[in-house]
């Protein structure tokens, strides 16, 4: 299960695993990162990862624990290896001795709607501003931007069709009156630099065959960020963020949000209620009901 060379063969092992995975539609993204995390076991174990034991497993995780793999690594590699030992070799013994750990969430970096709007408006050209105008009007993760078609806009319905969502999961977002507007001037602009394409991306790269790449957004987050002062460590998921911190904060229902963002569980989306701080603006403290400060606070002394 080590990674192969390009002109290796692929095994049968590897090659299940694969059909495994492509079978439930997972992203190419998630695949590399299970066949990466397989392949450290495989490392590990100098032999092929289906013949684990138990106990093998074990000084796995001591080790990866001892060397210093931060949490989030560690639960992703067990994730990976459940997938392995439950679907693909048939082992569930061994999937239930793997360890998830638990770790503080941070709290999720959010932009003001001042922050947000010079954002957008300091990117250098119509596709990029367009792009991430998508990303917080729509709260579309960077992988959904990029991956959009020109059929996924549905102007009739008012929805963005994101047919390509975290775990292969089909789900409409909402499209917003102004988004619409901004769509079509990048649209007729597109079409003039013929780019654009009726079953094309809405988004093309370079090269127009292909979509501009989540690492070509995240650069131009940065780039935008920078260009508009913002000193916060800014990426295309800060953008999500704000839309979901920003609804909430206007008193949007959390399951419309959760609806809206694709979260397949309430408390991913509930999470927000923590960095939404003009609702906690908005709540009157039991203290000041009680009315004892209305006068001068006597000065010191």
């Amino acid at each position: 299960m080590q990674c192969p060379s390009p002109d290796a063969p692929i095994s049968p092992l590897r090659q299940r695993l694969i059909d495994d995975m492509n079978m439930r539609r997972f992203s190419a993204e998630t695949q590399r990162n299970y066949l990466r995390d397989i392949g450290r076991l495989a490392s590990f174990l100098g032999r092929s990862p289906d013949t684990a034991t138990a106990d093998d497993l074990r000084r796995f995780q001591i080790e990866q624990q001892d060397d210093g793999v931060p949490v989030p690594t560690m639960n992703s590699i067990v994730s990976a290896l459940r997938f392995f030992f439950t679907q693909t070799v048939d082992r569930p013994d061994l999937a239930r001795k793997l360890v998830r750990l638990a770790h503080p969430r941070k709290l999720p970096l959010v932009l003001s709607r001042d922050e947000v709007a010079r954002l957008l408006n300091a990117t250098t050209c119509l596709k990029h501003q367009a792009a991430l105008s998508v990303a917080y009007g729509a709260g579309l993760r960077v992988a959904e931007v990029s991956m959009l078609k020109v059929p996924d806009v549905d102007s009739e319905r008012m929805l963005l069709r994101v047919e390509r969502g975290k775990g292969g999961r089909y789900r409409n977002a909402m499209l917003s009156e102004d988004l619409l507007l901004l769509l079509r001037e990048w649209w007729k602009a597109g079409r003039k630099q013929g780019v654009m394409h009726r079953d094309g991306w809405l988004f093309p790269g370079q090269n127009a065959m292909k979509p501009l790449s989540t690492r070509q957004l995240y650069r131009v987050v940065v780039e935008a960020a920078r260009a508009a002062g913002i000193a916060k460590r800014v990426g295309p998921h800060t953008l999500r963020h704000s839309f979901a911190t920003h609804l909430l904060e206007d008193g949007t229902d959390v399951r419309i949000i959760q609806v809206l963002l694709g979260h397949a569980k309430l408390n991913t989306t509930a999470f927000y209620t923590q960095v939404a701080t003009r609702t906690v603006r908005t709540v009157t403290s039991p203290l000041d009901k009680l009315g004892l400060f209305k006068g001068e606070i006597a000065p010191d002394g």
